[in-house]
């Protein structure tokens, strides 16, 4: 059966290039989808999967969604009343936090407990920029799509959950920093999936096949 595949369009993110990653990720996977970008609050809400792309900085992306009418409200639909599958990238990944501490402090969605703070640059260079591995974090199984394979990072700020029981992966960066996180029906990754090549591709794959 055809599903539909929503990425959000709120003036944020590589759109083009994440939407070639999902056409990719269909016709290799063999999966039946039609992917659209879109701030149509009605075609987010009805979406079988629902993709947050997100470049910049928290405040300013958080700005751009509630400027899309409806958008919000139609995300909260889709992911929380419908559980949906949901997957947030970079940003859009943050945006899950109930704040952002990036040019002052600003709310996020709230999906999921935790705050998205500087990366603490003693040591490390920052922004945190280009490959590196995912690696488990604690005792914590991780997706196999995820574990020991290096994905493409471009961020100088980072997720904090307050619940290490929704950290999916971490990365070395002078230190652990969390790569990706979840709950339910709920993914973030922090790495750019439609950058990362083969690899990517498998995560937005996986992702088209998931049911949580």
């Amino acid at each position: 059966m055809s599903q539909t595949v929503a990425i959000i369009d709120y003036g944020s993110g590589n759109l083009r290039s994440v939407a070639r990653a999902f056409e990719r990720a269909t016709a290799e996977a063999g999966i039946d989808a039609t992917i659209t970008v879109t701030d149509d609050a009605e075609i987010i809400g009805a979406a079988d999967r629902v993709a947050l792309p997100g470049v910049g900085a928290f405040g300013a992306c958080m700005d751009g969604l509630k400027a899309r009418d409806g958008v919000i409200e139609a995300l909260e639909h889709a992911a929380l009343v419908r559980a949906q599958p949901f997957l947030g990238i970079c940003v859009g990944m943050q945006l899950l936090a109930e704040s952002g501490l990036e040019f002052g402090e600003h709310a996020g969605l709230g999906w999921i407990p935790g705050h998205v703070i500087a990366i603490d640059a003693a040591g490390v260079e920052v922004p945190h920029m280009g490959w590196n591995t995912i690696n488990g974090h604690a005792r914590r199984q991780i997706p196999k799509q995820l574990e020991g394979k290096s994905f493409y990072f471009a961020h100088s700020f980072h997720f904090e959950p307050e619940n290490d029981a929704h950290i999916f992966g971490v990365t070395d960066h002078g230190g652990d920093i969390v790569a990706a996180v979840g709950r339910d029906n709920i993914l973030g990754v922090q790495f750019h999936p439609e950058k990362s090549q083969s690899a990517g591709i498998d995560v937005i794959a996986a992702f088209l096949k998931w049911t949580p």
